[in-house]
């Protein structure tokens, strides 16, 4: 029973730690990259939809990003959309394309984006003890039915401190390596 308890929790755990890397690659770097309008959604006849379930994404050089709408009409739309989104970005268009230039960072945006991270990386460090605490949980119930002795509860909660450690540790590099990589200028 304390293997399925356990492999919950990692898989619980590795599923939250996943989710932040997803969310850190759509943080800007100063470096052109198609993760950074994952949060754009775009009006699609009445529905809105991902920009990546509309348009085709390119980054053709380290400065520039861009974005070609399968349906030409879909240009203007694509355009509020992106400049909608809150990112700072600025598309232009040469009619069947946009280009959005990818202006370098200054230091001041640098260390916001950097708390930002950190605010992040808390939250995601906060999701993984809240699953421990389930976990947790679920081994004192097995204790009070007698499914499980209260060694095997000691053994257990030892392994799931161990694990959320570990996870912990994880979530702490990535976003040590994503700060690095924004405050290198």
């Amino acid at each position: 029973m304390n293997h399925a308890i356990l492999d919950d929790l990692n898989r619980r755990m590795d599923k939250t730690v996943e989710v932040f890397e997803h969310e850190l690659a759509s943080v800007r770097t100063g470096r052109a990259s198609v993760a950074l309008l994952d949060s754009v959604r775009v009006d699609y006849y009445g529905q809105l939809m991902p920009l990546n379930q509309v348009a085709t994404l390119k980054t053709p050089d380290a400065s520039t990003i861009t974005v070609q709408p399968w349906e030409r009409n879909l240009l203007p739309a694509v355009d509020r959309a992106i400049r909608a989104a809150d990112l700072d970005l600025n598309p232009a268009s040469d009619g069947a394309i946009l280009r959005i230039p990818i202006p370098p960072l200054s230091q001041e945006r640098r260390k916001q984006l950097a708390k930002n991270i950190s605010r992040m990386a808390e939250e995601h460090k906060n999701a993984l003890r809240q699953v421990r605490r389930d976990a947790n949980q679920r081994a004192k119930k097995l204790v009070k039915s007698k499914e499980l002795s209260e060694d095997l509860e000691h053994d257990l909660e030892a392994e799931v401190q161990k694990a959320t450690d570990a996870h912990v540790k994880r979530i702490v590099e990535i976003a040590a390596r994503k700060e690095a990589s924004i405050l290198s200028v």
